[in-house]
């Protein structure tokens, strides 16, 4: 046999040739690296027929784009350090990469990091969350929230040929189970309580939107007055206020040896507000009647509020601010709910509580679902389910259904007869 028997297929499909070795040698062209230089994968085997197998399932491979790519191979951490700095950052939201940042550092990098990438397994991952939640250390939810993150990431690598698989599509995370305490909207009288002291402070307004209204946090803090027409009685709602960060901006030389929060030089690394990320969140709501009275009411006060700063007013359109001006930051707000909670004599709750008893108010008042959606945001596809999120049955509600039912099956309650010769009343 000659010592070199080649087959070579045209247009860069793979040569197939038996060597001086004794065995059969297959170049397999792969497409090029990333300097644009061709790449090609080198196969070895005793017979033709085992080498054309390898051959054809790594074609295969190289075709559907899950082949492993030329260079060094990535491990964990390289990778997710890498996905999450240059390939999610630019592309995700500041709250959205602040979650994956949190995952990728403190959980998956020290807890799978040193894997090669193309190695991991799903058994890896499913023994980190173990780990994760072992002795009350960490709840379902945060071991949820690494698994999303790596299930992101490692999706993109699969995409990009550096691992075959994805070992968090794999992997089974643990069981999520619901939270026994039930989201209890505020009634009635605890919101009219709620009014009673709000209206003792500044930014009255500013829980009455949330209460009467349903507006997120972030919704009604990026809220500027541009955004308000009090003459027609509806706000536009299309941007978040985010939550501050900051970095430090004193001398490197010289350091103040704070936390960049409370450096004096301290300098804003994030902006202040983003519009909202989906169609249904921008949105027009309209204004009841009292709330109209109450932003014309805090219009003039925020302007008496302006001239008495004089030049130290920081100038800005939001339609809340700090005293001084400029907007109020999402940590302010809300240790000012709890204060008002507190102050009002109404039971702790969360400020997203808020936006459950909004809805709530929405459907005891026989709101159209569609209309519903529109004030909350919430996107078609998804409305049912946050309908089922929000919307609480109060007792009084069940029992009347209850009562309608008994009367459709067993007829209408026969009132007791009353004896006028008897005293009933003993």
């Amino acid at each position: 046999m000659q010592d070199k028997k080649r087959t070579r297929r045209a247009n860069g499909e793979s040569a197939i040739y038996f060597g001086k070795d004794g065995r059969w040698h297959a170049r397999v062209p792969m497409g090029y690296k990333d300097n644009g230089e061709p790449y090609r994968r080198h196969l070895t085997r005793k017979t033709r027929e085992d080498l054309v197998e390898e051959v054809k399932k790594l074609e295969r491979q190289r075709d559907s784009g899950s082949a492993r790519q030329p260079g060094k191979p990535w491990t964990v951490e390289r990778w997710l350090l890498h996905w999450v700095e240059n390939i999610a950052k630019p592309t995700v939201s500041e709250n959205t990469y602040d979650g994956y940042e949190v995952a990728v550092r403190v959980h998956l990098v020290p807890g799978v990091g040193k894997h090669r990438l193309d190695r991991l397994q799903p058994e890896h991952l499913e023994s980190l969350y173990r780990r994760m939640q072992a002795n009350g250390a960490r709840k379902a939810g945060t071991a949820h929230q690494a698994h999303r993150t790596a299930r992101t990431a490692l999706g993109e690598a699969v995409r990009r040929g550096y691992a075959a698989k994805n070992a968090a599509a794999l992997a089974k995370p643990p069981r999520m189970e619901e939270d026994e305490a039930e989201v209890e909207p505020y009634s009635v009288e605890e919101v009219q309580r709620l009014l009673l002291e709000a209206n003792k402070r500044r930014n009255t307004a500013r829980w009455m939107l949330a209460l009467a209204l349903g507006l997120r946090q972030g919704e009604t803090l990026g809220l500027r007055w541009s955004d308000v027409d009090l003459t027609n009685e509806y706000l536009k709602l299309r941007r978040n206020r985010l939550r501050p960060k900051y970095a430090h901006g004193c001398p490197g030389g010289s350091p103040c040896g704070r936390k960049a929060g409370y450096c004096p030089e301290r300098v804003q690394t994030r902006r202040e507000t983003k519009n909202t990320k989906s169609r249904a969140g921008r949105r027009a709501v309209p204004l009841p009647g009292p709330l109209v009275a109450m932003l014309r009411a805090h219009a003039e006060a925020q302007e008496r509020e302006r001239k008495t700063a004089g030049d130290l007013w920081t100038e800005s359109d939001y339609v809340f601010t700090k005293p001084l001006g400029g907007p109020l930051s999402p940590n302010t707000d809300y240790h000012d709910w709890k204060r008002l909670l507190e102050d009002a004599g109404v039971r702790d709750g969360r400020l997203h509580d808020a936006r459950h008893t909004a809805a709530t108010v929405l459907m005891l008042l026989g709101v159209p679902d569609r209309v519903i959606d529109q004030i909350m945001g919430w996107e078609p596809g998804t409305s049912a389910s946050m309908r089922a999120r929000y919307l609480h049955v109060p007792d009084a509600m069940l029992k009347d259904v209850a009562r309608k039912i008994a009367e459709a099956i067993w007829g209408p309650a026969e009132t007791p007869a009353v004896d006028k010769n008897q005293d009933n009343g003993a």
